[in-house]
């Protein structure tokens, strides 16, 4: 009698390639992702710039000049290359960019156990846009600015990718372990991404929404938003803005704060942006406790940010009224 024990054949793994030598983050990144999909979890990863070797591999990435998803080959560096994530957006992308913008969603659902279309998605636009996307360009050599930045930043993740990179004196270096180190800074901070969006920053539009619905009950104009409590709400607020054709009608947002004080926060005029649509009164700026209290007519005052961006209130009615009065002196030019 034959035995029926079926007997599965070990997996092989795929083999992915990448160049040798000096890595970046695009790459790097890339690598890591991979990682995290069904189809080559279980990679094995080859560095070379051999084209008799590379040709043979399952999956190229920043190297061997194509961009062909159907044959897994994703390169950025040839001449005509011009791939964005969508035409929301303008970056060309790198080797990260291309990988998050075929296997993204995929890794977010595997991550985070999403399966809500429209939750995935907008997990998916978030981390690009405040993840990747810096990668994509800073890789491409594209100016953060139009003009001479006025301080440099070098302690964002491609900077600390590079810094990995054995020393030019360094005298035999292991360029593979330091590659392997790297994919795991830039791998751990890629999840932490991932479970800060889809844990903390999209439950918060719920409860951006709902306070959407009863801005006008603190103000007729709209112009003054209630949180019930602190969470991250400037990208919910511009979309929902945008989505209801009411973009700028959102001055200040007031939330409760960890000791049940408030807080309100004059919106920036896009997200990351340090201008705001209506910066609290110059003459309040940099005022704290009694002093502010005696200048603004308003008890239990707590302070006021020297750039006008933020301030408190020990109650709910004491910073709705310092919300107001802030709106009216903005329309009469602080005339106190």
């Amino acid at each position: 009698m034959e035995d029926s024990t079926t007997i599965s054949k070990p997996r092989i793994a795929k083999k992915i390639g990448t160049h040798d030598g000096t890595f970046h983050c695009d790459e790097v990144l890339a690598s890591y992702l991979l990682k995290l999909t069904s189809q080559f979890k279980d990679e094995e990863l080859i560095r070379t710039r051999d084209s008799s070797i590379l040709d043979s591999l399952d999956c190229l990435i920043d190297v061997g000049g194509i961009y062909d998803p159907s044959r897994h080959r994703y390169d950025h560096h040839q001449r005509g290359f011009f791939q964005t994530l969508d035409q929301n957006h303008q970056t060309k992308l790198s080797t990260a960019g291309l990988i998050y913008k075929h296997f993204g969603r995929e890794i977010i659902s595997n991550i985070l156990g999403l399966n809500n279309p429209q939750d995935i998605e907008a997990v998916f636009n978030f981390v690009y846009t405040n993840f990747i996307e810096s990668i994509d360009a800073i890789d491409n050599g594209i100016a953060q600015n139009d003009g001479k930045p006025r301080y440099r930043v070098t302690t964002d993740l491609s900077c600390r990718i590079k810094f990995l990179n054995p020393a030019w004196n360094e005298t035999d270096p292991d360029l593979e372990s330091q590659f392997k180190k790297a994919m795991e800074v830039a791998g751990i901070e890629f999840i932490e991404k991932v479970n800060y969006c889809g844990k903390h920053w999209l439950p918060a539009r719920i409860i951006v929404q709902q306070a959407m619905k009863e801005q006008k009950s603190y103000s007729p104009e709209g112009d003054i938003l209630v949180l019930p409590q602190a969470c991250p709400w400037a990208s919910h607020l511009f979309e929902i803005e945008e989505e209801l054709g009411i973009i700028g009608q959102v001055k200040y947002v007031l939330f409760s704060d960890h000791l049940k004080h408030w807080r309100i926060q004059s919106v920036p005029e896009d997200e990351g942006s340090f201008e705001n649509r209506s910066p609290l009164p110059e003459p309040w700026r940099g005022k704290r406790d009694d002093d502010l209290s005696r200048l603004t007519g308003i008890e239990d005052c707590i302070f006021v940010h020297h750039s006008g961006f933020i301030g408190g209130n020990k109650t709910f009615d004491g910073v709705l009224k310092m919300a107001k009065l802030s709106l009216t002196l903005q329309k009469n030019k602080y005339s106190f």
